[in-house]
């Protein structure tokens, strides 16, 4: 049977996965899912070294266009591939997987061409406890004073008021608050031991406690639930700054 191993490497500033064997139509699932885990908890960017990977057919290199859109859009960090193999730029070029993926030669490359863009990064762990939300929101308040972006103030609280209740009530994990300025975007993350994917529900009426994540939903621009490869999950939202100095949901 066909398989692909992934080695991990953590490295100054950049996650290297390392994948060999073949990429087939079932293991390409994997590599998808296993580079996304990896990908909630990189510092600044994840880099798929391929160089020893056997791709069966050319339209599977589709995949790492895939990881490419979704890294683009939640995380906040950057994504490249490594190869120099002749088979493997051919395949890349020909299903043009090359427009829209970084390809680099070596490792050292690739991590010297990372997306510089200025980037701003918050993160505060909050203990399982009634005052973790309002603790949250301060820190929320505190950050983007810091930052100077009042404007995302309030949806931020309420993403992160959100987000941080639904562990406090649905898990014994402390909740992981992660904060990003990055080009205009300002993402609010928040990260759990328990991999149970987080559902959206609404409220029956306005005196239920919480805000529920379909008002997360509505006041993103974007939202998901990515699991962790630490075993637990992420749940992220990303707000948008509008070229006035407002955000745009």
């Amino acid at each position: 049977m066909t398989a692909v191993h992934l080695e991990l490497t953590q490295r100054a500033g950049s996650t290297v996965v390392t994948a060999t064997g073949t990429l087939t139509p079932a293991t390409a699932s994997r590599l998808r899912d296993e580079l996304l885990k990896f990908a909630t908890d990189a510092p600044d960017c994840v880099i798929a070294d391929i160089r020893d990977l056997t791709v069966e057919h050319d339209r599977l290199f589709g995949v790492f266009s895939v990881i490419a859109n979704r890294i683009d859009e939640w995380p906040g960090v950057s994504f490249g591939v490594v190869s120099d193999r002749p088979d493997h730029l051919a395949g890349l070029r020909a299903r043009s997987i090359d427009q829209f993926v970084a390809v680099h030669p070596d490792v050292a490359t690739a991590e010297g061409a990372k997306d510089r863009a200025p980037r701003e990064r918050a993160v505060r762990e909050f203990a399982p406890s009634t005052f973790a939300s309002a603790r949250a929101r301060r820190f929320v308040e505190e950050i983007c004073g810091r930052w100077a972006v009042p404007e995302f103030t309030g949806d931020a609280q309420i993403i992160a008021t959100e987000l941080v209740e639904n562990t406090v009530q649905h898990t014994t994990s402390p909740a992981r608050l992660r904060l990003e300025l990055r080009s205009g975007l300002f993402r609010v993350a928040v990260g759990d031991d328990d991999p149970h994917q987080a559902v959206l529900h609404e409220r029956l009426s306005w005196t239920e406690p919480g805000l529920g994540l379909e008002l997360v939903a509505q006041t993103a621009r974007s939202w998901g639930c990515s699991r962790s490869w630490l075993g637990g999950k992420v749940v992220w939202a990303v707000l948008v700054r509008r070229a006035g100095g407002t955000h745009d949901q």
